[in-house]
């Protein structure tokens, strides 16, 4: 096998060699050395800028119609396919006389104008572009079409002379270049140097600080070594600006994948804006392309186009270009469709994030209970390389499809939460048989719904079953077989040292409800399992004052009181250390103590028994199991009332939470 010898990539990065010590800790060297191969071995799909006709529009999307010319970036979206689906925020109109091939660069061109916008240059000032690539090309256009005096620096003769053709005055290449700056601007030296050159090396970054006058701005737009020499900066008291790919809205999920867009008055350029306005600079003329769109190719000649691009007259920008656009599918077929064996379950994973792929899919391979019928995901690039690494029958994007299909029983819903009671909802009333990962629902409402629905339903109500899956792991089954014959009631103590999550997380947005709902109720489940009785009341106290780092749903403590006497109470942080084990419980009965120690080890004393493992063992494997002997029986694997009352504990203690203070943040 060629290609960089392990060892060296893992001295290369040693946070990521950290980073699987800690799997192996808590999940064991096999599960570690699986899911890093997956990671590996799937394909990541590559690509960041493209134009095309809008096929179709989302619910409440008004900027666009089927059939509009459109522009759109975002290494998140747009792929090299034929078919993108792609957010609001990231997507443009085209201007009339703008054709394809020069909109399809329009992430670069953003690219390009954010690094200006960054550099704020002045009608009059003296400018010095570093790297001629296409970025490097578009700056220098662009600086001259703002009025200002550009210079050019690259060491590829061919590259220089495609600047100084467009106004750049170019630097010798043998000679000083620093030096030459002084010259051209009668001593004074640059206003300013615009970095768009790729190499490892700290040359570049230090002459581009010897260019410059006292008080001027460096900007680094490419990717350059950053081993910057202090004299270099600190006597002319320079300004060392990054600038952030297309521009404002960047990398904020909020903007990019919500479409909530920032006010005109308070952020005049943001990251759609200025993919705007670089096509109204193509428009214009403002900005041309011409001699940068000659290397072309068919989509099916895509191996001839990366095998140009590593040539050694390779073309600066390389263009794929797609056939007229087909209906298009929603499902790709992996392999012909299997006949499933006699009780098999046949399954369709809808949702194939890391989770998923981790945990569900590898056991589902397994598992001959199950037959993977599909692999349904938003994203086809995803559905299919999950379908083709797991042996599932179809990739599929559209999830109506899945619930008309006779050939699929049930669904394993492992989404956003925000999605899990609808998509829960309307799979039971297709008649699917549903295994949805937690939380069931984010609110009351979305609750009701969901028993309503199984209320009516009845006996032929499809079989429902929440990932509450630490009630069925090995080291739990044997606590609440040690209380079942009690005759007092339980005292139950469990922490959670949850580990801090940023606060722009989805888990803490709309999309999540927060820790609180969205991971909390696990443990609520596993109060009502061990219990067995339904609760009487619910009390909760948050930390105070919360703070937007330290949050009140992910710093609290709950206390349930259940009908048969019983206590159990939870102790959930951020404020932890992640070196310190996740989960402890211990559980006070008739003279007995059970002591769970992160899902590895179980001592109990007063009783004979206790277990030992080497890796966490939380009871994925044995839930999956039970769901299809559910199925297979025809009965709910556990009582609903118990899955609904672990979600109206969660809600109990959000409104607790919520009552305590202001907000949650």
């Amino acid at each position: 096998m060629s290609g960089t010898p392990l060892w060296k990539k893992a001295l290369a990065q040693p946070q990521k060699v950290r980073q699987a010590l800690d799997m192996v800790a808590e999940k064991g060297i096999s599960r570690t050395m699986a899911e890093i191969k997956g990671k590996v071995e799937t394909p990541q799909p590559i690509g960041y800028s493209a134009a095309g006709k809008v096929i179709g529009v989302g619910d409440g999307v008004s900027q666009f119609a089927v059939g509009d010319r459109v522009a759109i970036a975002g290494a998140q979206c747009a792929f090299h396919a034929e078919v993108l689906r792609v957010p609001v925020n990231l997507a443009v109109a085209m201007p009339d006389s703008v054709d394809f091939a020069a909109a399809s660069t329009v992430a670069l061109g953003a690219i390009a104008l954010q690094g200006i916008r960054r550099a704020q240059p002045t009608l009059g000032e003296t400018f010095v572009v570093v790297g001629l690539g296409f970025l490097g090309q578009l700056t220098v256009q662009m600086l001259r079409a703002n009025g200002i005096k550009t210079i050019a620096l690259d060491p590829d003769a061919g590259r220089l002379a495609q600047a100084v053709a467009a106004g750049a005055l170019g630097l010798d290449t043998q000679g000083d270049a620093d030096a030459q700056v002084m010259r051209l601007t009668g001593g004074v030296g640059a206003d300013g140097v615009i970095v768009t050159a790729a190499t490892a090396s700290d040359a570049v970054i230090s002459t581009a600080f010897r260019m410059c006058r006292k008080k001027a701005r460096v900007v680094l737009v490419g990717d350059v070594g950053l081993n910057i020499d202090r004299n270099d900066i600190y006597v002319k008291e320079l300004d060392f600006l990054i600038s952030t790919s297309y521009g404002p809205g960047r990398y904020d999920a909020h903007y990019e994948e919500e479409g909530l867009d920032y006010p005109v008055s308070q952020v005049r350029w943001t990251e759609n804006r200025n993919m705007a306005a670089y096509l109204d600079l193509l428009a214009s003329g403002g900005v041309t392309l011409a001699g940068f769109l000659d290397s072309r190719f068919a989509i099916d000649e895509a191996p001839a186009a990366y095998a140009a691009l590593k040539g050694e007259r390779r073309p600066m920008l390389t263009l794929l270009d797609y056939p007229g656009a087909a209906a298009p599918s929603h499902t790709v077929n992996i392999s012909p469709r299997a006949v499933a064996r006699p009780g098999v379950v046949r399954l369709a994973m809808v949702g194939v994030g890391d989770f998923a792929t981790a945990m569900h899919l590898p056991l589902i391979q397994f598992l001959p209970q199950y037959h993977l019928a599909a692999v349904v995901n938003r994203t086809g690039n995803k559905a299919v390389a999950s379908a083709k690494r797991f042996g599932a029958d179809a990739a599929v994007t559209d999830y109506d499809a899945v619930l008309a299909d006779p050939a699929i029983d049930a669904v394993l819903l492992c989404t956003r939460h925000s999605l899990h009671a609808a998509q829960t909802l309307a799979a039971l009333k297709a008649g699917k048989h549903v295994m949805v990962e937690k939380p069931l629902a984010l609110n009351r409402q979305e609750l009701a719904e969901i028993r309503d629905f199984l209320e009516q339903a009845g006996d032929k109500a499809p079989v429902l079953m929440c990932g509450f899956n630490r009630r069925f792991s090995p080291f739990i089954t044997p606590v609440a077989d040690g209380v079942k014959g009690r005759s007092n009631p339980l005292i139950v103590n469990y922490r959670m040292n949850a580990g801090h999550i940023p606060g722009d997380h989805w888990v803490h947005g709309p999309e999540g409800g927060g820790r609180n709902i969205g991971e909390a109720c696990h443990i609520y489940d596993l109060f009502t399992a061990l219990t067995g009785a339904r609760m009487k009341s619910v009390r909760a106290t948050a930390l105070d004052p919360r703070t937007a780092f330290y949050r009140a749903d992910d710093n609290f403590v709950a206390t349930i009181a259940f009908e048969d006497g019983s206590v159990a109470s939870l102790t959930y942080t951020a404020l932890g250390n992640t070196k310190y084990p996740k989960e402890k419980m211990e559980l006070y009965s008739d003279g007995a103590v059970w002591a769970l120690d992160d899902y590895k080890t179980l001592t109990v004393t007063g009783r004979t028994g206790g277990l030992d493992g080497k890796a966490a063992e939380k009871g994925h494997r044995e839930e999956l199991q039970a769901f299809a002997a559910a199925i297979a029986a025809g009965q709910q694997p556990v009582p609903l009332w118990q899955t609904f009352q672990a979600m109206e504990i969660a809600f109990a203690v959000e409104d607790a939470i919520r009552g305590q203070g202001r907000d949650l943040g």
